[in-house]
């Protein structure tokens, strides 16, 4: 017979603790110093430039210039308000089952979107020319005197615009669900109701993000209204700087009041575009100050980890 096999103990021995290694991002770092180092030439090449930096503070509150961006910003609100109603309407026309009504709808997107803004602004400012004289009926007078540069320069940015808000409406509103209608028709809700009360507040989720961003292009946009001789922001510095030479540094003073104000209206579509994503996102996105703070403390963290490491 074979001996009965002995197991013998294992003496139990505790596990090590584990000791976690945090990765090395090199390449994380090498890209930062390279673009560093880019901003660094930049700002070197700036500085040694042929600019008379003290003139640009002078002129950044200068009366013409303050005036000029009031203008670009007056003329910017007015042409986008423009632009979001008409292009509304025309987006609700495009998906309108009646044939003659979405043909021309089409046919206004396609030309307003087909032909550059600076072509339809000299149009705008160069009516008189073939309708010398604009006679209502209840209203004549000459068309230089009515078709002032403000008036050609709101209707070509605002109707260029209604053609691109036709586009993102007519995207934001087809984005909600067929059903949705069906039931609001179920309940006995006309079509222009469930509209205002269904499609068109769940499709501001899709539309306020690049409304956001064409608002801002226009604000851009506008600069070109100058060859109409409105006096916005580029007017007015061109004016000032073919009086004095100072041609950068006046075109320095235009850059920053443009940046100002994208920067400004760039905050304030984020707040929008946040406010409109509660009920379809389960976390809302960050704000500037918590995506700071959040990196901030990553990055603190990663120093320690990697200094006991």
């Amino acid at each position: 017979m074979s001996e009965p096999v002995v197991k013998q103990k294992v003496p139990h021995v505790p596990p090590e603790a584990i000791k976690a290694i945090p990765v090395r991002h090199y390449g994380r770092w090498i890209s930062a110093v390279l673009v560093l180092v880019m901003l660094g030439l930049l700002g070197w090449a700036l500085s040694n430039a042929e600019i008379k930096w003290g003139t640009v503070p002078d002129y950044l509150d200068y009366d013409t210039v303050l005036k000029g961006a009031g203008n670009t910003l007056l003329i910017t609100v007015l042409g986008m308000l423009i632009g979001v109603l008409l292009g509304t309407l025309l987006a609700v026309m495009r998906l309108s089952k009646n044939p003659v009504v979405s043909s021309v709808a089409w046919g206004y997107v396609w030309f307003f979107r087909g032909t550059p803004v600076l072509v339809q602004l000299m149009l705008w400012y160069n009516l008189a020319l073939i309708f010398p004289i604009l006679n209502l009926g209840f209203y004549k007078d000459e068309m230089n005197d009515v078709m002032t540069p403000f008036l050609a320069a709101l209707l070509g940015l605002g109707l260029n615009e209604a053609a691109y808000m036709a586009e993102i409406s007519r995207a934001g509103i087809q984005s909600v669900d067929e059903g949705q209608t069906e039931a609001a028709q179920a309940l006995g809700m006309t079509r222009t109701r469930t509209m205002q009360r269904i499609v068109l507040p769940q499709a501001m989720r899709v539309i306020v993000p690049p409304t956001g961003n064409e608002f801002i292009n226009m604000l851009k946009t506008s600069s070109l209204c100058f060859a109409i001789q409105f006096e916005e922001l580029m007017k007015s510095v061109t004016d000032i700087s073919s009086r004095n030479l100072a041609v950068m540094e006046l075109l320095m003073v235009a850059t920053i009041w443009y940046l100002v104000l994208t920067t400004v209206f760039s905050i304030g579509q984020f707040y929008i575009e946040r406010y409109f994503q509660r009920g379809s996102s389960r976390t809302l996105p960050e704000t500037p100050l918590q995506r700071a703070r959040r990196n901030l403390m990553t990055f603190t963290r990663g120093t320690g980890s990697g200094a006991k490491a």
